[in-house]
């Protein structure tokens, strides 16, 4: 009776361990993939208040077309 008790309670430990291992991985891939979505979100505002202020970043089409034509 006791064997089965401690295998009882063993089993349920590892359940417990592989559950909360599964809840772990879940939510570790659910902060990376809102840390991307966050990190371009904080791209867009950049741009967008850079072309309101009416800067052009370096690497744009415009300064490419500027350095073709001699300016």
């Amino acid at each position: 009776m006791k064997n089965l008790l401690f295998l009882l309670t063993l089993l349920i430990a590892l359940g417990t361990i592989l559950y909360l291992y599964r809840q772990l991985s879940t939510t570790e891939q659910a902060l990376k993939l809102a840390e991307k979505r966050f990190a371009d979100c904080e791209q867009v505002t950049f741009q967008l208040q850079m072309q309101k202020q009416g800067i052009t970043p370096r690497g744009s089409q415009n300064a490419a077309a500027d350095s073709l034509s001699g300016e």
